[in-house]
């Protein structure tokens, strides 16, 4: 069911308004109210649900009477429901505006994604040095798992979000967890690589000159491009979509801690041509990825837009 549960708690002096609001929009659905029985924030407690057609500019409504500073709002999604007056309404009012996306829960997603706790740069590290072995052992599933551990997306899209919104706060703090995230684990995986090349334990195929893995990621070139352009498009409607599955196909099509690996592999073991090639696929990549997310963030925004303008001329017809 295309449905998300609201949780209120209105200052009584806007629940009038409040309720007014939600009882006279067709989308919101089994409203409770509960005179003055919220603590901390005090005030009248209400739950509704709303049909996802109606959550934006319920949510909008709702901030615009200022019910989240005042008060709080928390929304939640609704997996199943079995309501026969739901699916007629969304049926009747809605069409495909029944499917649009909540902005609150995206970009709350969105959100979650873009904060640097210590364990973000651990990631980085753990991820590069798992991409190192794979490279020096020519091993494709080692380079797939290392773009599975890696949680650089998330400061990539953070930063999409931040230029959509005009948020340079976000902006600059995306960036520099960027940099100081993927220079710690250049760093700490070059000397990884070290102790590799000292104990001789990379493998024969490699110390002979077959590098595969290493010269796919150290190559790039108009596909490196294409993957990146369209693993940000994929990753912007996933996010939008909350499509997990979606989401994880793009960790393992970005080609980010696989580059950062390979520099500090081709600076341990000498290659400099291999390194600055890497370098170039590192830097590629982030930057597709940031304009194709913002402009994906945008163009979603506007087609939905669209359609519930569209909707509105239906109505009014």
């Amino acid at each position: 069911m295309d449905m998300i549960h609201v949780r209120a708690v209105s200052p009584p002096d806007l629940t009038d308004e409040v309720v007014a609001l939600l009882a006279g929009d067709p989308g919101v659905l089994n409203l409770v109210v509960q005179s003055g029985a919220a603590r901390n924030p005090d005030g009248d407690a209400i739950a509704c649900d709303v049909l996802t057609g109606a959550a934006n500019e319920v949510l909008r409504a709702l901030r615009a009477l200022s019910v989240d500073r005042r008060g709080s709002i928390v929304i939640e999604p609704v997996d199943i429901a079995f309501s026969g007056r739901a699916a007629e309404v969304r049926a009747r009012a809605f069409g495909p505006l029944s499917h649009s996306p909540v902005w609150e829960q995206v970009e709350a997603r969105i959100r979650a994604q873009g904060t640097y706790a210590p364990s973000f740069y651990l990631y980085l590290v753990i991820a590069g040095m798992i991409g190192a072995v794979g490279i020096v052992t020519n091993s494709q599933i080692l380079i797939v798992a290392a773009m599975v551990v890696g949680p650089e997306y998330g400061a990539i899209v953070s930063i999409a979000l931040g230029i959509d919104q005009g948020d340079r706060h976000r902006i600059r703090q995306g960036l520099v967890a960027l940099v100081a995230g993927f220079l710690l684990a250049v760093a700490v995986t070059y000397l990884f690589s070290v102790l590799i090349r000292a104990f001789d334990l990379q493998s024969r195929a490699f110390n002979a000159g077959l590098r595969p893995v290493s010269n796919l990621i150290n190559t790039p070139n108009f596909f490196s491009v294409a993957v990146a352009a369209l693993a940000g498009i994929v990753g912007i409607v996933s996010l939008t979509e909350a499509r997990t599955s979606a989401l994880l196909g793009v960790f393992i099509s970005v080609t980010t801690i696989p580059a950062a690996a390979d520099i500090s592999v081709s600076v341990a073991f000498g290659s400099w041509s291999e390194a600055w090639g890497s370098l170039v696929q590192l830097l590629l990549n982030i930057v597709v990825l940031i304009v194709v997310g913002t402009a994906a963030l945008r163009c979603q925004r506007e087609i939905w837009r669209r359609v519930g303008l569209r909707r509105g001329r239906a109505e009014g017809s």
